[in-house]
């Protein structure tokens, strides 16, 4: 017996649409339809740097053209920044956090004399160089105006949550594996949250039961489950997707304007066009 689903489309008004991100909003909507669920559209706008009003329309206007309807009202994260306040409050009051002071360039750098090259600035590993700061050197340094992030103590979090798992629909039961992280940010330097703590939470706050998304997110879920447990939330099931590449084989990115559903449109495809390019046209 198939259960009411709660999935969900969560793209950032950073650039338009392209044919992965329709995969993407089709997949979660035919879960949630095939089962009498509901379908929710979110906007995950919290880095006001990037995001724009134009790009964040044209969301809209993309997804009414692929004939998708969801269920209202849209959640915009920018509204919201006291629930992630509150989760990160939560997260403190349990003594995993700490203030990072440091820049990307000093992390790479401090991984490099620690003898790791890391590939590419987005996956290193943080070595934990501001957790060995004392507590009066970190009230000094925010004293002084110093800029920081807040990073969440993962030796200390796992000592709480113990083992952690969660389900896949297509691959099963998954042991959380958190071999590839260090102390991972949960509120940037000019934010009071980070993606990781934010999807968590409107993940619960929004009683999601399916989580559909990229197979390139998967390893992720390993953190949004430990957030999970920590603030003693429910976890949602998960669907991780495949994704939808270029003529070279990578995956598609906001930068590949020819493959935007609005240059699809001005090219003159229809909605069909777009199912039948990504084999979601039964």
């Amino acid at each position: 017996m198939n259960y009411p689903e709660i999935t969900r489309f969560a793209p950032s008004p950073t650039g338009y649409l392209h044919i992965g991100h329709a995969y993407a909003a089709l997949f979660a909507e035919k879960f949630a339809r095939e089962t009498g669920g509901r379908f929710i559209l979110r906007i995950e706008d919290i880095d006001k740097a990037r995001c724009k009003p134009e790009l964040e329309q044209a969301i809209y206007e993309d997804l009414n053209w692929l004939g998708l309807t969801w269920d209202e009202p849209v959640r915009r994260q920018s509204n919201h920044l006291a629930d992630y306040t509150a989760a990160l409050n939560t997260l403190s009051n349990l003594n995993l956090t700490y203030p990072c002071f440091c820049t990307r360039k000093e992390i790479n750098a401090e991984i490099q004399r620690a003898g790791g090259a890391p590939h590419n600035s987005e996956v290193s590993v943080y070595p934990g160089t501001c957790k060995l700061l004392t507590e009066t050197e970190r009230m000094k340094r925010i004293h002084e105006g110093q800029g920081h992030a807040t990073r969440l103590n993962m030796t200390e979090a796992l000592e709480i949550t113990g083992i952690l798992s969660w389900k896949d629909r297509e691959a099963g039961l998954q042991t959380a594996n958190f071999n590839c992280f260090g102390d991972i940010i949960i509120a940037r330097k000019d934010i009071p949250t980070s993606y990781h703590l934010s999807v968590t939470v409107d993940d619960a706050l929004q009683d999601i039961t399916l989580v559909t998304r990229g197979e390139d997110l998967a390893e992720s879920t390993s953190i949004h489950r430990l957030l999970q447990s920590l603030l003693g939330y429910k976890s949602p099931q998960y669907c991780h997707h495949k994704l939808i590449k270029n003529s070279e084989g990578k995956r598609l990115a906001k930068r590949d304007r020819g493959t935007s559903l609005r240059s699809l449109r001005a090219k003159g495809k229809k909605p069909k066009d777009i199912r039948s390019m990504i084999g979601m046209d039964s």
